[in-house]
């Protein structure tokens, strides 16, 4: 649906975390794709009831996987962004492990493209750090950034070379590009596929522990504080990862770090059944990381929620657990699994909805993430109590791998906005 001149009306307009933090009863109208009025009483030539409703900025994702080019038979860059839609989310990182990499300008541009021709949402490709995501020589991050790249990252192969990840700093540096480390020592994590402890040994799998990312994290620390550069640890899992980056924080590093609603949402115990669906990397970690992750959320030492939207056909599902692909779909489930934590009071609404809009914009220097007048009108309307009985034929993704299929939540998008478009209606409001 194209821009128009629209009111929603009596919403609970949510802003916060802003320079002018927004918490208050009103209307917000949108004309020519941008905000240019909050109060109350406005006028438009059409008006749009949300009461009740929560009028928030568009959700930002740091971490997609849309699996275009190469390998659309999981997901492509139409079905994914729809997805996204569905979500709330309004702009998504994409991941560089493609087929071929993302580590070149023709290879960028080509996704830049395919989002604008086919993509519902706004779409911010992430850039390789290595050529081939081998960890042997830097990617042509200058040709990238100039094609449309917000960040540089080798995805869920961690770069080991420590002197190559002090030549990428550097050189993200230059170019104002946050690094995105998948933090593992894969020299510790010995290829185990879940996380070592009791459940690894009980049931039978090869454990990595907890150490491999945090290993890998306070080496990485140490050369961000030499290079000054920007760091952002992808899916954190472990509570000393946490302390790690709280204490970076504190020392006034420019660090910043994302954890996806299945690591706040589940631990190893969901393993114990040996389904692939909770097959994930980070592991799932124990009830104590869980805790100190939520702690690190509600705090605000975790700067962004992420889904770490990870789509797979059963091809590489419905194999033996140590032998399935890794990843879990998320765009179409984190907003009710976070909502489920602020309904059970151990995370304020407002942190959560700053975790899913500002804190992630910031992180990447992203625009997004305000319902500034003036603004773009890239705008999520919530109902937060609207249950939501999550089934394969419903996903708008076309990969089905989630271990929440079947189950009840609540907490729905219903209208998605980008830039004063209508991407996602949920009951038609707009017809």
């Amino acid at each position: 649906m194209e821009p128009g001149d629209l009111v929603l009306r009596v919403g609970r307009v949510f802003v916060p975390g802003a320079a002018r933090p927004l918490d208050q009863a009103g209307d917000v109208r949108i004309a020519a794709g941008r905000v240019v009025e909050i109060g109350r009483g406005l006028v438009a030539p059409r008006i749009v009831d949300v009461k009740d409703l929560w009028i928030v900025p568009g959700l930002v994702d740091l971490h997609v996987h849309l699996r275009e080019p190469g390998q659309e038979y999981k997901e492509d860059i139409e079905s994914g962004t729809r997805a996204a839609a569905a979500g709330g989310f309004t702009t998504i990182c994409c991941m560089p492990n493609t087929k071929p990499v993302n580590d070149q300008r023709a290879v960028t541009e080509l996704i830049v493209r395919r989002a604008r021709e086919v993509g519902s949402v706004r779409v911010r490709p992430i850039g390789a750090i290595t050529t081939g995501l081998l960890g042997e020589n830097l990617a042509d991050i200058a040709e990238m950034k100039e094609a449309g790249i917000v960040a540089i990252s080798d995805d869920g192969r961690p770069v080991m070379n420590a002197g190559l990840v002090r030549r990428a700093l550097e050189y993200a540096r230059t170019f104002d590009l946050p690094l995105v480390q998948h933090a593992e020592d894969l020299a510790l994590a010995e290829g185990g596929a879940m996380n070592e402890g009791a459940v690894a040994t009980r049931i039978g799998i090869r454990g990595q522990p907890a150490c491999a990312e945090s290993a890998m994290v306070a080496r990485d620390l140490e050369i961000v504080e030499w290079t000054g550069a920007r760091y952002h640890v992808a899916h954190v899992s472990t509570a000393r990862t946490i302390a790690l980056v709280r204490d970076a924080k504190r020392r006034g590093l420019p660090v910043t770090c994302e954890v996806t609603p299945h690591h706040l949402a589940l631990t190893d115990e969901a393993c114990a059944h040996y389904d692939t669906r909770t097959k994930v990397m980070p592991p799932l970690r124990t009830a104590a990381d869980q805790e100190a992750l939520i702690e690190a959320l509600a705090e605000g030492v975790i700067d962004a929620i992420a889904t770490d939207h990870a789509p797979h056909s059963p091809v590489e599902k419905e194999v033996e657990f140590e032998c399935a692909a890794p990843g879990m779909l998320g765009l179409e489930t984190a907003l009710p699994i976070v909502l489920d934590f602020v309904r059970m009071g151990t995370l304020d609404e407002r942190r959560a909805i700053a975790a899913l809009t500002g804190g992630p914009a910031r992180a990447f220097g992203l625009p997004g993430g305000t319902l500034a007048v003036g603004s773009v009108a890239d705008i999520c309307v919530i109902d937060p109590e609207r249950p939501v009985t999550f089934t394969a034929d419903a996903l708008a993704s076309k990969s089905k791998n989630s271990p929440f299929l079947g189950q009840t939540l609540a907490g729905r998008a219903v209208l998605t906005f980008v830039e004063g478009r209508c991407v996602h209606d949920l009951d038609g409001r707009l017809r």
